[in-house]
């Protein structure tokens, strides 16, 4: 197990997996990617109402913004490097497809995030993650 995926949307509970997800790659020697997705409603729905001219813009520094402070609290870690990457859409479907693509042992995520109450309905993408990821995955509390 070398290779991490922490996933975060900047809440509370993420910040608890990228820490985590940064310990555990610290402590073992593995590498750590972080993943920001970002995906209907949120930021997106604000920066189309609100500054539709500059829309990708927006969501472009809220993705930026999040990453930087994640990577922050990982290195805070005593973590030497990590990566950072931000995506677009489905949440599960992205997270799922950058373990495929990037050969992820281990997910960690938080047990709750920023969702929508739609995602309450729908399930977690904690829940699903831990249903449909083809790694071993992670829930911090």
């Amino acid at each position: 197990m070398k290779r991490i995926l922490a996933t975060t949307d900047g809440s509370e509970g993420a910040d608890r997996a990228v820490t985590a997800a940064a310990a555990l790659a610290h402590a073992i020697g593995g590498e750590l990617l972080i993943l920001h997705v970002e995906g209907e409603g949120g930021v997106v729905s604000d920066a189309e109402r609100y500054a539709p001219d500059i829309v990708g813009e927006v969501i472009d520094a809220h993705a930026s913004r999040i990453l930087f402070e994640a990577r922050r609290k990982a290195l805070a870690t005593g973590l030497a490097e990590a990566r950072t990457n931000a995506a677009w859409g489905d949440a599960t479907e992205v997270i799922i497809g950058v373990i495929q693509r990037e050969k992820i042992d281990v997910v960690v995520v938080g047990r709750r995030g920023r969702g929508r109450l739609s995602g309450l309905l729908l399930g977690s993408v904690s829940q699903k993650l831990a249903s449909l990821a083809p790694c071993m995955v992670l829930i911090v509390p």
